[in-house]
């Protein structure tokens, strides 16, 4: 028996910890794909920021964030209570004393969490880009990190009250994306449009982004990334339940994306005319997040007709926010956003556990509190630091006067060449 048990906690362990090294890849993938679809003289504050932001992320998350989230005691359904410095007890004693429910280290378990984290504040990275300082950026990534995001995780995730009230998000469709697209669009409002990107008459002038190519690898790399994100949150791979379903979280997983990707270009194709690769890229993962709530359940025709809806879904919203002048330059808010929420709805199609009202109470409480505790933090930043950079500095790039630095410095014409 405790031969069995040791093996079940080290296959367990380092699944665990393989997932977690997967979700961080998606770091990477998130860093591309901003860098390319933003301009050339942008891209080097892009690359700062994300490996700055998730740096910060892990830090907060050690010092209280996932305390905050996973306390030991709640001091009740609404409030956690605050405690610092999580253990990461590595025995197999904790296994053999619960029979069998904790299957894996803390510290794996620890270190997984903790990659999520930093994935929700990436979302806000890239729908701020262009305008905003990076200092301002990186204060908010302190308060996102160590406090709203595992706040609202308590809730859930901690077996808080949105845990009591029948809320279900396997992955986190609404816990990590539409918690991240929600810090975002409270930004982006106060930010505003980047300059020239709508006319006086309302017209809506493109800014093409100016690596394409690099926009596409960060999509593949967050593709494989997300196997390790959705897979992971099975929690465990050593016995034959748990086994099959974490294959079929990976099948449905990749499914969703297919279809995402499938829906997003052939709307792209009938609205446009031709063939839009920046929809095709954002309609993989509109497909990726809107199976995150539950890549479980579905069969596999549904998990591709989730992910198909969410490519159609993600063309639409950003077209939409495009509209109102909600300048997105990667489409974050929509694909996290728009399609996160499509996502917890999306449970209720093959999760007969799941209610309706659990569901929109959870759209609800994450978007609600998430938006108005990061105004509010927002708001604090202009009003100290400032948010935005100023007009000189937005028409020269933010590399020059962020960062000092050039992306691409042989495109660079010099008085001496």
């Amino acid at each position: 028996m405790e031969t069995t048990l040791q093996i079940q906690y080290a296959l367990d362990t380092f699944y665990f910890l393989i997932c977690a090294a997967l979700v961080m890849w998606m770091a990477a993938g998130f860093t591309m794909l901003e860098a390319g679809l933003v301009r050339a003289r942008n891209t080097v504050e892009i690359l700062t920021k994300n490996v700055a932001l998730f740096a910060i992320a892990c830090l907060m998350y050690l010092l209280f964030g996932y305390t905050l989230m996973y306390p030991e005691t709640g001091a009740n359904a609404y409030w956690s209570g605050i405690g610092f410095l999580p253990g990461a007890e590595n025995t197999i004693e904790a296994t053999a004393a619960s029979g069998g429910d904790t299957y894996y280290s803390n510290a794996a378990d620890f270190m997984f969490q903790m990659v999520f984290v930093a994935t929700a504040m990436s979302i806000v990275s890239g729908a701020v880009a262009e305008r905003m300082k990076m200092w301002s950026f990186l204060l908010f990534a302190v308060v996102l990190t160590g406090v709203i995001y595992p706040m609202q995780g308590y809730w859930s995730w901690g077996e808080g009250f949105l845990y009591e009230a029948g809320y279900s998000d396997y992955a986190g469709s609404g816990i990590v994306h539409l918690a991240g697209a929600s810090a975002a669009i409270a930004g982006v409002l106060l930010l505003g449009p980047r300059r020239g990107r709508y006319g006086p008459d309302g017209s809506i002038r493109a800014i093409p982004g100016a690596n394409l190519p690099l926009a596409t690898l960060g999509m593949f790399v967050l593709w494989m990334g997300w196997f390790g994100f959705n897979g992971g949150s099975e929690l465990q791979v050593s016995n034959f339940d748990s086994a099959n379903n974490v294959a079929r979280v990976f099948v449905n997983t990749n499914l969703a994306a297919s279809g995402g990707l499938v829906g997003a270009l052939l709307l792209a194709r009938f609205i446009f005319g031709k063939a839009d690769l920046t929809m095709a890229l954002n309609g993989a993962l509109a497909g990726l997040v809107s199976i995150t709530a539950d890549p479980l359940s579905p069969s596999y025709g549904l998990a591709a007709l989730i992910g198909f809806c969410g490519g159609l879904l993600v063309v639409i919203s950003i077209i939409g926010l495009d509209r109102l002048k909600i300048d997105d330059p990667v489409g974050a808010i929509s694909v996290h956003g728009t399609c996160g929420i499509l996502g917890v709805l999306a449970v209720l199609l093959s999760n007969d556990e799941a209610t309706l009202g659990g569901q929109l109470l959870g759209i609800g409480v994450i978007f609600g509190f998430v938006f108005t505790a990061s105004l509010l933090v927002w708001f604090a930043i202009r009003a100290t630091m400032g948010l935005r950079v100023d007009e000189e500095h937005e028409y020269d790039g933010l590399d020059a006067h962020e960062c000092g630095m050039e992306a691409y410095p042989e495109f660079v014409t010099t008085s001496g060449s």
